[in-house]
């Protein structure tokens, strides 16, 4: 079991999706999506622009695991596809590709990863494609704007967030284990805040 640290740059609910009852990693980390197995932990920290370095956004344990092609097809994760006249949670949307069934080319939805025209953004597009895998946890917690200080044991020069771009998985077994251990002795779990940047605007 490994777990997998990285810094949550911007927190709109799109990467993570904590919504309708799964957390979804639908886009961006393509190198985690392509490298976790299920039953492997994914933690997202605050950064440090949004003062936010030494918190917790979220955690998920990875369940399953689906191509865009399964993703999108499954009666699951209907709801988390973009619906641009619809609530906040569903104009940020994760379910945003899939392939053309004619031509066999990708679609990127007009979503939070598109151009303001809704016309494909290549540079999103391309990177998010690198690895064709959606990771899904039904066993998860979410904090979003409401993230929760880090204990001491994982700060400082025992740190568990990650420094810059990348993500880190360079844990030892122990180290691993407290983690979890903590995680698992907190009362919330699931969806428990919202996105810090949503702003006042309701779900």
């Amino acid at each position: 079991m490994k777990l997998f640290s990285y810094k949550v740059i911007r927190d709109y609910g799109f990467a993570p999706n904590p919504f309708e009852g799964y957390c979804t990693l639908a886009t961006c980390k393509p190198e985690i999506r392509k490298a976790a197995a299920i039953g492997d932990w994914i933690v997202g920290t605050g950064s440090k622009a949004a003062g936010l370095q030494e918190n917790l956004i979220y955690a998920m344990r990875v369940t399953e695991a689906l191509t865009f092609d399964e993703y999108w097809n499954d009666p699951r994760f209907a709801a988390k596809r973009v619906d641009r006249r619809g609530s906040r949670k569903r104009l940020f949307g994760d379910n945003i590709y899939h392939r053309n069934p004619a031509t066999g080319r990708w679609i990127q939805e007009d979503s939070h990863h598109s151009r303001s025209d809704g016309t494909a953004f290549k540079i999103n597009k391309d990177h998010d494609l690198q690895t064709n895998r959606v990771l899904i946890s039904n066993d998860f917690v979410y904090f979003g704007g409401s993230a929760i200080a880090l204990p001491p044991p994982f700060c400082g020069a025992n740190r568990l967030w990650k420094t810059g771009q990348g993500h880190r998985a360079n844990f030892s077994d122990e180290y691993v284990d407290n983690v979890i251990s903590w995680l698992r002795s907190l009362s919330d779990w699931g969806c428990a805040g919202r996105p810090a940047q949503f702003g006042e605007a309701s779900l």
